[in-house]
């Protein structure tokens, strides 16, 4: 019997970086314009020590930077890498589908691009012909299917 594959999926890394509900929500409070502790707090409701540990693993993996913008006491601004700007869409997607699906009563956000003030979408296309894509019509890449019965399983 082989050793178990210590590869992950992308889907599993990106849930290990980024944590819970309360790291999306400092990425929504971060993207929105809050970068200072307080703001945070203030915008997501969080308390202070589980927004201490939330920002350490953003920083940690790459998604948020650290810089100080007072020195005593040390005080720091918390702003997004480009990793963590390319969570945008993500961010966008969780909007859409809780404005959509939520059973709760939900303030309705409608987002707009900065440029031109026409509402954001946030759709799936094809890169090859640019076509909107279904989740019905999404299916892995013959490159990326498991080889093996054992690799299928996981």
């Amino acid at each position: 019997m082989s050793a178990p594959s210590t590869t992950t999926d992308p889907i599993t890394a990106a849930l290990d970086a980024i944590g819970d509900r309360w790291s999306l929500l400092v990425l929504r409070s971060i993207f929105a314009g809050s970068h200072r502790f307080a703001e945070i707090v203030e915008d997501t409701g969080i308390s202070t020590n589980l927004l201490t540990n939330r920002l350490q693993r953003l920083v940690d993996h790459g998604i948020v930077s650290k810089t100080p913008y007072q020195q005593r006491p040390t005080r720091h601004e918390y702003r997004l890498t480009d990793a963590g700007r390319e969570l945008s869409p993500v961010l966008v997607s969780l909007l859409q589908w809780g404005v959509r699906w939520s059973d709760s009563e939900t303030t309705a956000t409608t987002l707009v691009h900065a440029g031109c003030g026409a509402v954001v979408e946030n759709v799936t296309r094809c890169s090859g012909c640019g076509e909107p894509v279904s989740a019905s019509r999404i299916r892995r890449s013959d490159a990326d299917r498991p080889t093996s019965e054992a690799e299928a399983r996981r």
